[in-house]
């Protein structure tokens, strides 16, 4: 009889915990799901996008996401005059001796090495190129200003596929 009244009531609270669950809204770790707007918003910089839109997404196993990781957070740092992240960011994702060659063409430029420039850009944007002989290319295209008036300089960034880091950064070929 114990036995019985037990499963009775173990029945009872699965069926209480599905009416429940299937009351309440879905949940996941990311929080609750909304369903998508159907409006969509400018944000200042012009672009429209909708709430629960990805803005950027990535993975620390692509290399040409830590390129893309990289030059977001570089460029964030240095046009909010932190110097010091700035650095640190270079230390993580760039090799040794890339950072021993940008000090030299900074010093020789008087200019950001990794930007190839003395001002911040108001865009970037990290496009897969090749890949060969151990080596990821990816092409960082910046853009300088907004509006039709906008300039754009293109980079050649190369990384090591063993260790994912930077190892060159170079003025992009014409037409790439």
């Amino acid at each position: 009889m114990k036995l019985s009244v037990r499963r009775g009531l173990l029945a009872a609270a699965a069926t209480v915990g599905l009416i429940m669950v299937a009351a309440t809204p879905q949940a996941t770790a990311a929080g609750p799901q909304h369903p998508a707007p159907t409006t969509r918003t400018e944000q200042a910089d012009g672009q429209r996008v909708a709430p629960g839109d990805a803005v950027r997404d990535g993975s620390p196993d692509s290399a040409v996401d830590r390129v893309a990781d990289f030059y977001g957070a570089y460029i964030d740092a240095v046009a909010d005059g932190t110097d010091d992240l700035s650095s640190s960011l270079r230390a993580h994702y760039l090799t040794a001796d890339l950072q021993q060659r940008l000090a030299a063409w900074e010093e020789a430029n008087h200019a950001d090495g990794v930007l190839r420039a003395q001002d911040v850009p108001t865009h970037w944007e990290v496009q897969y190129h090749d890949s060969g002989a151990g080596h990821l290319f990816t092409t960082v295209t910046l853009t300088w200003g907004t509006g039709p008036n906008a300039g754009h300089t293109q980079l050649a960034v190369q990384s090591d596929l063993s260790t994912k880091l930077i190892s060159d950064i170079e003025d992009a070929p014409a037409g790439s």
